[in-house]
């Protein structure tokens, strides 16, 4: 048993007769009053993401898990394909289990979280940045940059983003997978 000092991004927790990813977390100090934790926590098995807040000194049940590393084959429906790089296994997982599937591109190595008792994987993290080639966007217009001025791009994968005016179709962009977000173009 674990208590909400043990409390991080990431970790494992049985919650409500379902098992729940923790997302994010800020421990409370109120002046008036006992410390409490405020939790986001994500549904491994559906996805839904709840808030949640544990007094301070709460037992939370902890889920033993294992990480590896898997390699995104294909997808097939609501089904993506995952191979072992390790022992080139294959697992199918629903897009439930998965941060951001509409950053995923075939290729990407994945960090497969996977329960120790009954070894059946229960999430998936993304690597903290992506690169994909923009496939779509409009042509900026000279002189609009005087303000930050964003306009919206499609990438490879589907997933649509704000980039800045300068970006053109077939330029290499680096994308932060937490937020979604542009990061910087990258030159080849």
């Amino acid at each position: 048993m674990a208590t909400t000092s043990d409390i991080r991004n990431g970790l494992c927790i049985k919650y409500n007769h379902d098992i729940y990813k923790i997302t994010e977390f800020l421990h409370v100090k109120p002046g008036k009053g006992p410390a409490f934790v405020r939790t986001k926590l994500k549904s491994v098995t559906t996805g839904k993401v709840v808030e949640n807040t544990f007094s301070a000194g709460h037992k939370i049940e902890e889920i033993r898990v294992e990480t590896h590393k898997f390699q995104f084959l294909y997808q097939e429906g609501e089904f993506y394909h995952f191979m072992n790089t390790e022992d080139y296994t294959q697992i199918r997982l629903v897009e439930a289990a998965l941060d951001r599937p509409d950053l995923l591109k075939e290729g990407e190595v994945v960090t497969v979280i996977i329960n120790t008792e009954d070894n059946l994987p229960l999430s998936v993290e993304m690597p903290a940045n992506v690169i994909l080639e923009v496939t779509h966007t409009e042509p900026g217009v000279k002189g609009n940059t005087a303000t930050n001025a964003t306009k919206p791009a499609t990438v490879e994968t589907g997933a649509s983003v704000n980039v800045p005016l300068f970006i053109n179709e077939g330029d290499k962009i680096k994308v932060e997978t937490e937020k979604g977000t542009y990061k910087e173009r990258i030159k080849e």
